[in-house]
């Protein structure tokens, strides 16, 4: 898909290229982008675009959201945020938009003003029909190398959640949960999740 840059800022001679080459997309490129209804993301200097989700994807985001909400009122164990929300992880994203993340209260730091400047302790992406490898390869790689502990994948149409959890510098499966199931977590070993209340409309 091609961006029209035509109504950004014209370069000078000392700015840099624009747009930048892939590999060469920073934070500050990213910040001139176009307000299009594109959803964009720079990962290792790459710059990756998506369109609007979908509303079974807004729907199963917003369950997420909900649950989430009500568990950690209970437990009082950090904060659930839900895209868009810019999240930098030093070297390797910036930014990445995941779908919803979670930071536990000893993490909080890494929330500023503008944006998430650090490492989620949990991270749950939810398939999209254009581009789902960017979710299972991509980012799957690139959560792991930045110490993300725990990583949920979520695909509506088949109503499955993949779990991995961190081991080393790799993801490991913790399990793989279809509609009948109840998630489980390393991470938060107390929530009760059913996956059909989450997928099914």
């Amino acid at each position: 898909m091609t961006i029209d840059f035509t109504k950004s800022k014209e370069k000078t001679s000392q700015e840099r290229r624009w747009p930048p080459r892939q590999g060469e997309w920073t934070y500050d490129d990213y910040a001139r982008l176009p307000d299009n209804g594109m959803r964009y993301e720079v990962i290792e200097g790459d710059l990756y675009m998506s369109p609007a989700p979908r509303p079974k994807h807004q729907l199963v985001s917003g369950k997420l959201v909900y649950a989430f909400h009500q568990f950690l009122r209970e437990h009082d164990l950090g904060q659930i945020y839900h895209a868009p929300v810019d999240v930098n992880m030093p070297g390797l994203t910036s930014p990445v938009q995941p779908d919803l993340l979670f930071i536990s209260h000893k993490n909080m730091d890494i929330i500023t003003e503008k944006r998430i400047d650090g490492v989620p302790d949990l991270i749950i992406e939810i398939l999209s029909p254009g581009n789902p490898m960017h979710d299972r390869d991509t980012k799957f790689h690139v959560y792991a190398r930045a110490g993300v502990n725990e990583y949920w994948i979520i695909d509506p149409d088949t109503c499955i959640v993949d779990v991995f959890v961190l081991r080393g510098q790799a993801y490991a499966p913790l399990g793989n949960f279809g509609e009948n199931d109840k998630v489980q977590s390393e991470l938060l070993p107390d929530l009760i999740l059913t996956v059909s209340e989450i997928c099914t409309t």
